[in-house]
């Protein structure tokens, strides 16, 4: 399942995140503009995770490297499962294993 486009610009999310380190709350944040509190409270978690303040979860480095072993995991599966069926229809074509 792939995810849509952002909505919001990395310049905007960084500006929240700055405001709330500044001192405002998400909730006064999600009032003035149109992201939800808890969506401005994700994205500062995740840049306190990005500067190693926090250890609750990935950072954005690791999960962009998950996401990548994942699909290269996932293509590696379909490959092996590939060969393993051409190894058996060839075997099978020059009747070196029974039918």
């Amino acid at each position: 399942m792939a995810k849509s486009q952002a909505r919001y610009s990395a310049e905007f999310r960084e500006q929240m995140v700055e405001l709330v380190r500044a001192g405002r709350s998400p909730h006064e944040l999600a009032e003035e503009f149109e992201p939800s509190a808890q969506t401005i409270r994700n994205w500062y978690y995740q840049a306190e995770r990005d500067a190693g303040n926090r250890s609750d979860g990935l950072s954005s480095e690791e999960q962009a490297e998950l996401r990548r072993l994942r699909q290269e995991n996932r293509q590696l599966r379909e490959e092996r499962e590939i060969l393993g069926k051409a190894a058996a229809w060839f075997a099978r074509e020059s009747k070196t294993i029974p039918p």
